[in-house]
């Protein structure tokens, strides 16, 4: 009889080790083991520019009809409101005696602000009484209206159009208060309100100069000019 005590110890049956189940980081989740590797966006972008190709489009670009209907409309109305600002900028430097005679053309010696932020009588009346006339400001509202109209009509410059409009168009917003036909809302907010999103959003993008604008080596370098 076998001493148990001196007995050759029984094999253990061998096992496949257990997948490794921890999560590996990759750019905007954490993918499992094993799955197949996908490439960043910015890692996207990188290869795709270096070989002079398109960036990656909007998310739902390649949608279905849908999707590219959205951002036809979009694209309209990025449009339309590009060229609200940029008809006020012409008209007001050309005097085309639409909202603005001739005789108070920018180009004859008129002031864009001094009719408009004269008779300004609301509770910051004060501080619009006083800038009405002065040279930066009349500066300053030319070059925003141009800014902006070109910028939404093309579709570049987006991010930078979603910081300028909107304080424009608040500041015009607290120069018509009080508001007659409403408690506190007119068209001033419903404006900066569709600029931030059209450039957050990005839809309405494919039928713009964005993606060419984005290749470029200005915007590379500095892309908060997207």
């Amino acid at each position: 009889m076998s001493d148990p005590m001196h007995a050759a110890p029984e094999r253990m049956p061998q096992t496949e080790p257990a997948p490794d189940t921890r999560g590996v980081e990759e750019g905007y989740r954490t993918r499992a083991a094993g799955e197949p590797y996908q490439m960043r966006r910015d890692e996207t972008e990188r290869a795709m520019a270096a070989r002079g190709g398109a960036m990656p489009e909007p998310m739902g670009t390649g949608g279905g009809p849908n999707t590219r209907a959205a951002h036809a409309i979009f694209a309209a109305t990025r449009i339309a409101l590009g060229f609200i600002f940029l008809w006020a900028f012409l008209d007001k430097m050309f005097g085309w005696n639409t909202s603005t005679k001739p005789a108070n053309a920018v180009i004859n010696g008129g002031s864009p602000t001094k009719g408009f932020l004269s008779n300004v009588d609301g509770p910051f009346a004060g501080m619009f009484n006083a800038m009405a006339g002065k040279w930066w400001a009349d500066v300053l509202f030319m070059g925003a209206l141009l800014g902006l109209g070109l910028a939404l009509m093309l579709g570049i410059g987006m991010i930078v159009s979603a910081f300028a409009g909107p304080i424009l168009m608040v500041m015009m917003w607290m120069a018509s208060l009080p508001i007659a036909t409403n408690p506190f809302l007119d068209d001033h907010i419903i404006y900066a309100l569709v600029i931030v999103g059209l450039a957050v959003s990005r839809m309405g993008e494919p039928y713009s100069l964005g993606p060419w604008w984005q290749r470029t080596t200005l915007v590379r370098k500095m892309p908060w000019l997207r």
